[in-house]
C-alpha cells in the first residue's frame, strides 16, 4: 500500500489511527471457505419496489464516485485516488449484489440503507468496543442479536474502510461468547453470511460448497 493510504482509510471512517501494529483481519481467501447452501440463503424482508429504489440511488452514487475518481486522476494525489478507486469498487460490488438479488434472489443484503459506521481498527491501545445497536453482552440472545447486526452492517458496506474495519470487529467479537453460546447455529450462520458479504465486497470469489456424499 502506498505511504499514507492506511491513514486515509482510517480517516474515512471518522477515526484517528495510531502507531500500534496489529495483524490484518483474517482473509477468507487464505482458508477454505464455502458458499452457503441454497436453503441457507438469506431471504430479505424488502420487496421489489424498495430494491428498485435502492438500485437507482446506488447508481447515482456510483456516478458521483466515478466523477471523483476522474477528477483525482486529473488533479489529485495518489493516496486520495487509491482510496477513491477502492471505495468505488466496493460500491460497484454492492450494486452487483443488488442486481443479483433482483434477478435470482441470491446475494440479497439484509438492509438497503447505508448505516452510519465509525470504527478505528488500529488504535494506540487495545481495540475499542464497537458502537452497535445491539448491547455488547454475550448470552445467547444477545450474541444472536450482535451477529445479526454484524451481518446487516457487513453486507451494507459501500467503502473499503467499512469492509476492513468490520472484518476486524467480527474477528474480535467472535471470540467473546462462551463455547456453548459461540456454537449457536443461528449466530454462526449470521457471522458466516457477514464474512461472505465482506469477501464479495473485497472482490474475492466465494467457492461453492462441495456436495456431501451420501
Amino acid at each position: 500500500m502506498r505511504p499514507g493510504v492506511a491513514t486515509l482509510l482510517l480517516a474515512s471512517v471518522g477515526c484517528s489511527g495510531g502507531t500500534t501494529s496489529r495483524p490484518p483481519p483474517a482473509d477468507p481467501g487464505d482458508t477454505p471457505h464455502s458458499q452457503l447452501a441454497d436453503d441457507d440463503a438469506f431471504k430479505p424482508s424488502y420487496g421489489a419496489s424498495e430494491l428498485q429504489k435502492a438500485l437507482i440511488a446506488e447508481r447515482g452514487a456510483e456516478a458521483t464516485g466515478e466523477r471523483i475518481v476522474a477528477e483525482l486522476e486529473a488533479n489529485g494525489t495518489d493516496d486520495r485516488l487509491f482510496v477513491a478507486r477502492a471505495d468505488l469498487a466496493v460500491r460497484q460490488r454492492f450494486i452487483a449484489s443488488l442486481v443479483t438479488c433482483e434477478a435470482t434472489g441470491n446475494q440479497c443484503p439484509p438492509r438497503l440503507d447505508d448505516p452510519t459506521w465509525s470504527y478505528d481498527p488500529d488504535p494506540d491501545g487495545p481495540l475499542p468496543p464497537p458502537k452497535l445497536d445491539a448491547p455488547l453482552r454475550f448470552d445467547l440472545d444477545s450474541w444472536r442479536a450482535i451477529a445479526g447486526e454484524l451481518h446487516g452492517r457487513a453486507c451494507a458496506c459501500r467503502t473499503i474502510a467499512c469492509v476492513d474495519s468490520l472484518g476486524v470487529v467480527i474477528d474480535a467479537l467472535e471470540s467473546r461468547p462462551m463455547p456453548e453460546v459461540a456454537g449457536d447455529d443461528a449466530a454462526t450462520l449470521s457471522i458466516t453470511r457477514a464474512r461472505e458479504c465482506l469477501f464479495r465486497l473485497r472482490g474475492k470469489a466465494v467457492a461453492r460448497r462441495a456436495p456431501v456424499a451420501e
